[in-house]
């Protein structure tokens, strides 16, 4: 049998995707969690699966866990600063432990240039993706959109408020459940036709911030509104309200992405690998807010 490694195996997306791969029948023996910190993953030695300890800056560490693994699941860095030469060692790593094929979690997108509101972001992604085609390794690139699951941090609370407040004008986001990623992560994994190819994982219906008001209206019987401001006047109500200047930004790029229909790309992914529809903002939304 294959041997698949999960990095970020602790977290929400790399736990999950574990769990559809012992769903769907995978040994726990032959799946290995890359972690930092065995104390964190109890729950996970627990199911039998196997650890290994590493870490992104840590290249050593990176070839040691890669031996002998088959497929290697890698979940981008989260340190925006370090995440190119993070993931440089991820790459050039799997590389020296002969990894066989890489699933890489990438971003959607329409704009790849300087002018992108999101470039920061963008810009480890844009380098990992030409590492992996570069790289002589099979790779899979999922170009996840934003998850569903963030739209109570972007939003606040919104039941007090009775307002969302953020500059995305009418712009549209195809969200997707992080558990919704997590299943096509683990079908891919286990099933072939995936090499050298890259999936838009993306839902079948795009939304915007005023549609989302009005769900989460008829959900709770609360009048929600929707105000799009200036992006100075959004800065500055944020400013004001003691957010980090770190999370306004990050908040502003996507809000702007979103305005410049980056983000409301449709697919039908979700049908052609996983034979179903994805959870769709409505089923969300009335779990979060019922």
């Amino acid at each position: 049998m294959e041997k698949i490694l999960i990095t970020g195996a602790t977290g929400l997306l790399g736990s999950s995707t574990i769990k559809y791969l012992l769903n769907k029948g995978v040994e726990a023996k032959n799946i290995y969690a890359l972690v930092r910190d065995t104390k964190k993953a109890e729950n996970l030695v627990e199911k039998g699966i196997n650890l290994k300890i590493g870490n992104y800056d840590d290249y050593p560490s990176l070839v040691e866990a890669f031996k002998e693994i088959d497929k290697l699941f890698f979940v981008s860095g989260s340190e925006i600063p370090k995440r190119v030469a993070q993931h440089e060692n991820i790459v050039k790593a799997a590389k020296e432990a002969k990894v066989k094929h890489i699933i890489y979690t990438s971003f959607q997108r329409k704009n790849e240039t300087e002018t992108s509101p999101i470039v920061t972001v963008a810009e480890a992604h844009l380098k990992t993706e030409d590492l992996l085609k570069n790289s002589g390794i099979n790779y899979t690139i999922m170009k996840n959109n934003l998850y569903m699951d963030i739209i109570p941090m972007f939003i606040g609370n919104v039941l007090e408020t009775g307002t969302i407040y953020q500059p995305a004008a009418d712009g549209k986001v195809a969200f997707v459940l992080r558990d919704d990623i997590a299943e096509v992560a683990a079908n891919i994994l286990t099933t072939t036709g995936h090499k050298n190819k890259e999936y838009d994982i993306t839902a079948n219906e795009a939304y915007s911030y005023n549609d989302i008001a009005v769900m989460i209206s008829e959900i709770t019987g609360k009048t929600i509104n929707y105000i799009s401001p200036s992006v100075e006047e959004y800065r500055k109500t944020l400013t004001d309200a003691g957010v980090p200047n770190e999370i306004i930004g990050m908040t502003i790029g996507f809000s702007l992405a979103q305005a410049q229909t980056e983000l409301d790309q449709t697919a039908n992914i979700f049908e052609n690998l996983l034979g179903r529809k994805p959870v769709s903002l409505q089923e969300y939304l009335k779990k979060v807010y019922k």
